[in-house]
């Protein structure tokens, strides 16, 4: 089996807690060359935790013999560095959201399509077995389809790394961090059509774009299944001082609905996250673990009926990690031709709706 070698950008959360010791668990499959990370502190505990190679900027690493670049830096940083990547003919994974605006997502795929290679968005709920399953397992049609409702309360997360060792530095250049910053708010106020009040500011590049994102594109991929078009934002918030996101979509032309409602609450160790699916006469329900606790099974049951007499059934289809099974798929896409999950087009509808919505909430008090 052909390895690749890849190296990872940014070594934040997300890097620490999944890819890293992902990447090192699937030696078979990945040779993971260093991390560029802008802090010193950080650098040196990765290397110390994990024996990887550390670079003090995205360049240095770019320049090491790779055919891959796995990037997890913060948000407004990914259009460039995706770019650079393609630029120097590697295969691209990257964190979500890609872009903010599905016109620099345009640019990425015209890039990819130029350069002739694999760029994977890091949405990983679609390589879920349990999602699997469901989208396998849907107890009704686009014509039964009622409503999807997703629900989710989530206090970062905190509560849920202790299994890995994990450090975050302080000693970040403020340059790089204001550079950072800007860039963020003109790429907002871009995709946005204007410059955003604060609270739509913080919903949208938090509540919707950093989480909500990831239930978009679930849901987006069960629509896919049923063969249900697009719909229309009929309602959108952002609420709780950002924390807080929601938004309403009618399917169907009003014979369905789509709610979906994330909400921060950092004082509470506790993450419930809920996609239901309804039908006339069935409900498929997913209930998802935190993303951090590695091979936690989702819950996917299905409840139906007959006459008075309900019934409840779970299908449990095994304990694989979504975090793991995105990095698999990544491979397979370049070594085997295998079909690319969450391709930046994925990401552009998702990110398409997720403006829709934001506007939506600017037009009417943000």
């Amino acid at each position: 089996m052909t390895k690749l070698r890849i190296g990872v950008v940014g070594a934040g959360t997300i890097a620490q807690v999944e890819h890293i010791p992902n990447l090192i668990a699937l030696h078979d499959l990945y040779d993971l060359a260093g991390v560029a990370d802008p802090s010193a502190i950080t650098r040196d505990f990765v290397t110390a935790t994990w024996g990887v190679r550390g670079f003090d900027t995205p360049e240095a690493l770019l320049a090491e013999p790779l055919d891959a670049i796995l990037i997890a830096s913060p948000d407004p940083l990914h259009r460039s560095q995706v770019l650079a990547a393609l630029a120097k003919g590697l295969h691209v994974f990257c964190e979500k959201p890609l872009c903010y605006s599905p016109s620099e997502i345009g640019e990425i795929i015209a890039a990819r399509d130029a350069a002739g290679r694999v760029v994977q968005v890091g949405t990983m709920k679609r390589f879920d077995p349990a999602y699997r399953l469901a989208l396998d397992s849907l107890p009704g049609t686009a014509q039964t389809l009622r409503m999807i409702s997703v629900e989710v309360n989530d206090p970062d997360a905190w509560p849920y790394v202790a299994h890995r060792p994990l450090k975050r530095g302080d000693d970040i250049d403020r340059a790089l961090v204001a550079q950072a910053v800007a860039a963020q708010r003109a790429q907002v106020s871009e995709a946005l059509g204007s410059v955003p009040s604060d609270l739509a500011y913080r919903g949208f590049t938090g509540a919707y774009s950093s989480s909500m994102v990831h239930d978009v594109n679930a849901v987006h991929g069960i629509l896919e299944r049923l063969g249900v078009p697009d719909g229309e934002v009929v309602g959108a918030t952002i609420f709780a001082d950002g924390e807080g996101g929601h938004g309403t979509v009618s399917l169907l032309g009003g014979k369905a609905l789509w709610t979906m409602t994330h909400l921060a609450v950092p004082g509470l160790a506790d993450y419930r996250e809920r996609i239901t699916v309804t039908f006339d006469d069935a409900v498929l329900e997913l209930v998802f673990p935190s993303p951090y606790l590695n091979h936690q099974p989702t819950r996917l049951t299905i409840r139906t009926s007959d006459g008075h007499t309900a019934r409840e059934t779970e299908l449990r289809p095994g304990y694989g990690e979504a975090f793991v099974e995105e990095l698999r798929g990544f491979h397979a896409a370049i070594t085997a031709g295998a079909p690319v999950v969450n391709t930046p087009e994925h990401a552009a509808r998702d990110m398409a709706l997720l403006v829709a919505m934001a506007r939506r909430f600017m037009a009417g008090k943000g």
